[in-house]
């Protein structure tokens, strides 16, 4: 069962609410529970069903023991069902069903889990009330505890909870940010007899920017839209293993410059595919279609909002150091010579599932 790390560390919680209680789903990457409590018994970096099958009381006791459910100062008592195995985007999970007796219409869920281990850590849930309507939200070290009613749904705070993940989502990407500043650099620079030489001002930086940008928001979003809705699936391997391809050309470009003027068709191009990896965790959440496209604009919304933010930041301080040798040479050239060899590390671990730096 390898794992392929690339998508910060989740898991997905669900909540069915009936006239009998609360029944849960819970799936954990085995990823993650190997780092906590030790599943590869035998330490070959491969974990097996024999391995993980023994575990099962551990696991439950690790996982329950980060969840607490209550009903006003009443805390619901949570029974352990069966364990299975299944497949998401980026590896293998432990899916740990329970149940509660517990009769409710308002509850409060405090989750726990893996935060004192990864602060990146986030819990997505899906609750289906009693109506069959589902809610989502989404844990995490600064919002552990959340209460619900169970016959009403705030679509406002679904909508504003993805907003607030696509934005957090963007800036612990560290590939998709790599990617965006590798076409960004030479933004505020113009190629003249095959040296880069300051941009005479900042109108034609910005356009170029704006170019830039709007293409990667735009191809992106096509395919996070198909992606997350179901219409067009690639192998998680492939997609992960062709962004990291994707920071190094981007890069390499700017050592040797051949899309100079046309780097928005770069970010288009390129663009397509980190769509795909910024709706794995909308695909893994298994959405019913009212709320996945909710969380779909939600969520595309927020990864805008903090990839302007990084642009805001970058592109001023970058044009007034755009006629200095520190930034033509150092962070223009060194910067992406780094990048370059970053992401090359990151394509052998994603292609060959191999572990050499994450």
């Amino acid at each position: 069962m390898p794992a392929h790390a690339h998508k910060p560390s989740d898991s997905y919680l669900i909540l069915r609410a009936d006239q009998s209680g609360i029944h849960g789903q819970w799936d954990i990457a085995l990823r993650d529970l190997d780092f906590a409590i030790g599943l590869d018994a035998d330490g070959n970096g491969e974990l097996t069903w024999d391995e993980v099958r023994s575990k099962h009381a551990e696991i439950a006791a690790y996982a329950l023991a980060r969840l607490k459910i209550t009903a006003g100062d009443q805390q619901c008592p949570l029974k352990v069902g069966q364990q299975l195995i299944d497949q998401h985007s980026d590896g293998a999970y432990t899916v740990l069903m329970f149940d509660s007796t517990c009769e409710v219409e308002k509850i409060e869920v405090q989750y726990q889990l893996f935060f004192d281990l990864d602060s990146q850590h986030k819990g997505l849930l899906r609750l289906v009330n009693k109506n069959g309507v589902t809610a989502t939200a989404i844990f995490s070290p600064e919002l552990a505890s959340q209460q619900f009613v169970l016959a009403e749904v705030s679509r406002w705070r679904q909508f504003s909870d993805y907003i607030v993940h696509g934005i957090w989502h963007i800036w612990i990407g560290f590939d998709h940010i790599l990617f965006l500043l590798s076409l960004l650099l030479p933004a505020v620079l113009v190629l003249q007899a095959g040296k880069w030489q300051a941009a005479p001002g900042f109108k034609a930086a910005f356009v170029d920017v704006l170019k830039i940008v709007t293409a990667f928001t735009l191809a992106h979003s096509i395919t996070l839209s198909l992606a997350a809705l179901g219409m067009l699936a690639l192998p998680s391997r492939l997609v992960e293993s062709a962004i990291a391809a994707s920071v190094v050309l981007a890069a390499l470009n700017n050592l040797f410059p051949l899309f100079q003027g046309r780097r928005w068709l770069v970010a288009f191009a390129f663009g397509l595919i980190h769509g795909f990896g910024f709706a794995s965790v909308l695909a893994d959440l298994g959405l019913p279609q009212s709320a996945l496209l909710l969380a779909l604009v939600g969520f595309n919304l927020g990864v805008e909002t903090g990839q302007l933010a990084i642009v805001a930041v970058f592109l001023p301080l970058a044009f007034l150091l755009r006629r200095q040798w520190l930034y033509q040479r150092l962070i223009l050239q060194a910067g992406s010579g780094l990048i370059i060899l970053i992401a090359l590390i990151w394509f052998m671990e994603r292609a060959f599932n191999l572990k050499l730096i994450s």
